[in-house]
């Protein structure tokens, strides 16, 4: 039987992408003296904090804090208490910066913002509304809220540009998203089955508190009864103050995309014998190293060229249709990202699928540039941002297993054609084929990660518990 999803207490952001809200902004703050006075200016912000019960008309804010951030505000975060090792050390600890491939030109040492030498991010406050002069008055009266003397200080101002159905590439984005339990596209789509790219997530796998695709709850944080006499927080079920559910855990990640690089780079590697550009086979390459065409016809169902029609189609699998990836290659980005029904155990079953559910992100990036931002004048990319209930299981596992790992799905030296970082100039990308494959070698870095940062998404009785009752004597 399926948990009702408590849509009042979850943040909007985690239930909808704000597609209609066009126009978007990322504060990110840092505390600038006691935790009294930074919880005070927070708790003017949380009664704007939007809900996940329905679609905003005008404008939307969600915050989300660093495992700093809560430790500032006076709530202390050690691993035992439910919050997860990575999210305690932080994106940018020594292992995790391993782990992600954030090494070489990635390195947080170069990050505009989130790196250990740069300002602290204690807070991340999401303002979004459907054109720029609402975001400007919303952004305005947050700021009048929150940045006070002695509260917060801004450390960077993330711009997004104007939301389309583009990223810088020229791809179409947002086609594949999970669907999750309990939200009505979901029941839609369990009313008549659904496919293979269309299956239904848990709950539990981007909302703490509900079961996930093993049947279990993910560990979350809960908090002695004592430090919540008022009942602020839902009571757990194993005992303990509810500080987690409703909750979600949000990947923050400022990845600069070389538009040009990658358009020389696919100029350059189908020039014509004669020496003259064809645009065609760059257009071709470019849907080989991604997977889908630019107008988003899936390379399964439309091997030979762009489909208007096939444009959001997203009910496809690989296994039956195309196993050795003479379709779409084995190492193209979206394969990678969400394989589907392609790998082990037993490629083709429901196995198979289950394996790619414990495994899915509810995305909700925005892109940004060429705007003149300190980023450089022409610089433009994607604030990936992503949520998920177990950062390791899921975003980093899909990082580092899928995205950046060069011999996923039988491969040799071929990470992400896009994304994965280019540790050695050998690194391929393959166009499998008949009688002969295609190796396309010295791939440049395409992408490079500018800042980044984990952050809890609370849910709304967790936000006001943390604005209003938390116990003094926590770091000040």
């Amino acid at each position: 039987m399926t948990t009702p999803l408590e849509l009042d207490d979850i943040q909007g952001l985690v239930t909808r992408g704000y597609r209609t809200l066009t126009s978007a902004c990322f504060l990110l703050l840092a505390t600038a003296g006691p935790a009294a006075t930074a919880r005070a200016a927070l708790g003017r912000l949380a009664p704007r904090v939007t809900n996940g019960l329905s679609e905003p008309a005008d404008t939307a804010v969600n915050v989300a804090l660093t495992s700093d951030g809560l430790r500032h505000l006076g709530l202390e975060t050690p691993e035992p208490d439910g919050f997860p090792y990575e999210f305690v050390v932080g994106m940018t600890a020594p292992d995790r910066s391993r782990f992600l491939g954030d090494v070489g030109e990635n390195a947080p040492g170069h990050w505009r913002w989130g790196g250990p030498a740069g300002r602290p991010v204690h807070v991340l406050v999401m303002l979004y509304a459907r054109d720029g002069q609402r975001l400007r008055q919303l952004e305005a009266e947050t700021r009048r809220a929150v940045l006070v003397p002695g509260a917060f200080t801004e450390t960077v101002r993330l711009a997004t540009a104007e939301l389309t159905d583009r990223e810088p590439f020229g791809f179409r984005d947002g086609i594949s998203q999970p669907l999750v339990e309990g939200l009505r596209k979901a029941a839609l789509v369990a009313g008549d089955g659904g496919t293979v790219g269309e299956q239904v997530v848990r709950a539990g796998e981007f909302v703490l508190g509900y079961p996930n695709e093993y049947g279990l709850l993910t560990d979350r944080p809960l908090l002695p009864p004592s430090d919540d006499p008022l009942g602020v927080l839902p009571r757990a079920p194993e005992g303990g103050a509810d500080f987690g559910r409703n909750g979600s855990y949000l990947v923050l990640r400022q990845l600069r995309q070389d538009v040009e690089a990658f358009r020389d780079y696919l100029d350059a590697e189908t020039r014509r014998p004669d020496g003259s550009s064809d645009p065609a086979a760059q257009e071709a390459l470019a849907a080989h190293m991604v997977g889908r065409w630019p107008g988003g016809a899936p390379l399964v169902r439309a091997p030979e060229h762009d489909d208007p029609a096939l444009a959001t189609d997203n009910g496809f699998g690989y296994h039956a249709t195309d196993p050795a990836g003479l379709r779409c290659p084995l190492g193209a980005h979206v394969r990678r990202a969400n394989p589907r029904d392609s790998l082990d155990p037993r490629p083709g079953s429901a196995d198979s699928v289950a394996v790619g559910r414990r495994h899915r992100l509810l995305r909700r990036g925005r892109p940004y540039g060429p705007d003149g931002t300190e980023d450089g004048p022409d610089a433009q990319g994607l604030h990936f941002l992503a949520l998920n209930a177990n950062i390791s299981r899921q975003f980093e596992f899909i990082q580092h297993t899928w995205l950046d790992n060069p011999n996923f799905n039988g491969l040799h030296d071929g990470p992400d054609p896009l994304v994965a970082p280019r540790q050695e100039r050998r690194m391929t990308f393959t166009e499998q084929g008949r009688p002969f494959r295609t190796r396309h070698l010295g791939l440049p870095q395409f992408v490079t990660v500018r800042g980044g940062a984990y952050f809890f998404l609370p849910g709304l009785k967790a936000l006001h518990y943390l604005c209003t009752a938390v116990p003094e004597g926590g770091r000040q």
